[in-house]
């Protein structure tokens, strides 16, 4: 029900004290309304430390969040924004992590990326989108003003005459129970969960150019590497055709080295054709049409690989400073924020309006000689009867709480989850790498070996293709895993939230 008065000057005492006693009237129904329940925010338990880091270097930056102490700790979404800009990191060497790994065209390509990818600009986009939405709820809090004006030309029993009119009509609604307050909350914690996803974009960018560039620089090696064992296979194919004809070697072992020379040429063209494919990757993650970076990219580069002081944070640290994290938790501020805008909308909400009107026959006349009329305005709205409508919000508002509360938790658990996993990749490949390469390193002394005893007729062509396709294997897994050790560098950083620059 709604109540409203609009006082002339005589009446104006009396109108006062109509809106007093439709105040006291609206707050004697309310004492019926139970108040909303109160939302708790979630605590994951999360460890002291990395299971899998034993073995790793550590180092850990100065700035950094201090350690937590031994044992568990409970790790919960703030619900406020100064809680969570207490709680907030200070940048370190995680934020530009590429520059660990010494590749000065890494570095371009990923500036470059950060400034024109279209993801990242979307998300920009967004952001502004969720800022300016937020300045629209806050606008609801102070009082409006609108100005009017009209002209008019009457014709009547053959005469004529003009009116104009300019009026300004002035509201306000008092937030005595927070209703509209709430929904700025939740509109601010919405543009902060835009920022947080922002940077989320920003790592996940981050990470993806390093690794398209790190498989790039992987197939220039193993290209080169597959050319120079097809050169030496050319060699022996050619010094077989010449035993074949001088009556030395059968045209089955002819037939064999041709077999293996035509196997590793056509491993040439699938390899060209995947490092193309990562040109292309690279050009449009950075913001460029296919074959931008073609001529950049031609010359060939070794893998790049980051220090050995691997820069890894603390459990609790890396969830502060991983934005899906903080991006859960605005969820949950703003939901907090929106059950609460629920549960005020069961109370009454009042409204004080005004208008100042002036009327003149003439247009000069409105500034001096016009007629003023003016009126005051106040109203309170108490639902009453609304089928359950009010309360049926209140508990999709708590629904939606407990969804973000859920949400948060599972993605605390992902992140963990996360870093140890690449923990895990990091310490296999390191290990893998060193048996690779004493493998090649002996495959390489086989294969020399192999094949100046074939030229002298000591061994036969078999053991000699044997050592050569081992030699080519070896070599390939050498190149191969010395990326998979950078990549897992990569995704080591972005695991810890590495790749933006903390607020």
């Amino acid at each position: 029900m709604t109540f409203s008065f609009s006082p002339t000057r005589a009446g104006f005492l009396a109108g006062r004290s109509a809106l007093a006693m439709a105040v006291l009237t609206a707050l004697s129904g309310c004492a019926a309304l139970a108040p909303a329940p109160q939302a708790v925010a979630p605590g994951v338990d999360v460890p002291a430390a990395w299971t899998q880091a034993a073995d790793l270097a550590l180092a850990s930056a100065s700035n950094s969040v201090p350690a937590a102490q031994p044992g568990a700790a409970a790790v919960a979404p703030s619900t406020a924004h100064s809680a969570s800009v207490a709680t907030a990191p200070q940048p370190t060497p995680l934020a530009q992590w590429w520059l660990r790994l010494g590749d000065p065209v890494l570095a371009d390509l990923v500036t470059q990326a950060l400034q024109a990818n279209t993801d990242v600009r979307q998300a920009q986009a967004a952001l502004r989108q969720a800022r300016a939405q937020a300045d629209v709820q806050g606008a609801a809090l102070q009082p409006s003003l609108d100005a009017s004006g009209s002209a008019q030309r009457r014709r009547a029993s053959g005469s004529t005459g003009n009116s104009f009119q300019a009026g300004l009509d002035a509201s306000w609604e008092p937030d005595l129970f927070g209703r509209l307050q709430s929904g700025v909350d939740a509109s601010v914690a919405d543009a902060r969960a835009a920022a947080a996803s922002l940077a989320g974009a920003q790592v996940s960018l981050a990470a993806e150019v390093a690794l398209n560039y790190i498989t790039l620089r992987s197939q220039q090696e193993r290209l080169a590497i597959a050319q120079r064992n097809l050169a030496s296979q050319q060699e022996t194919l050619q010094l077989t055709d010449w035993r074949v004809q001088a009556g030395l070697a059968t045209s089955l072992v002819l037939e064999q080295a041709r077999a293996n020379t035509q196997q590793t040429a056509a491993q040439i063209p699938q390899l060209q054709a995947a490092l193309a494919q990562s040109r292309h990757s690279l050009a449009v993650l950075t913001g460029q049409a296919p074959g931008a970076l073609d001529a950049l990219l031609a010359s060939e580069r070794p893998v790049p690989q980051p220090p050995p002081d691997l820069a890894l944070a603390i459990p609790a640290e890396t969830l502060r400073q991983r934005p899906d994290v903080r991006v859960a938790e605005e969820r949950i501020a703003a939901a907090l924020s929106r059950l609460a805008q629920a549960d005020a909308a069961r109370y009454p909400s009042f409204r004080l309006g005004g208008s100042v009107g002036l009327s003149a026959l003439t247009l000069g006349a409105l500034t001096n000689g016009a007629s003023v009329a003016a009126a005051l305005l106040g109203s309170v709205s108490v639902p009453l009867l609304d089928g359950g409508a009010a309360r049926a919000q209140v508990r999709v508002q708590e629904a939606t709480l407990e969804q973000a509360r859920t949400h948060y938790e599972a993605t605390v658990l992902t992140a963990l989850q996360e870093v140890e996993d690449a923990l895990v990749a990091l310490r296999g490949d390191r290990e893998r790498l060193l048996r690779l390469q004493e493998a090649a390193q002996a495959a390489g002394n086989a294969a020399l070996l192999a094949q100046h005893r074939y030229r002298s007729g000591l061994i036969d062509f078999q053991s000699l293709l044997e050592t050569q396709r081992t030699l080519l294997s070896t070599q390939d897994g050498v190149a191969s895993t010395a990326a998979s050790v950078a990549a897992d560098h990569v995704r080591l950083y972005k695991a810890l939230g590495g790749g933006w620059s903390p607020l």
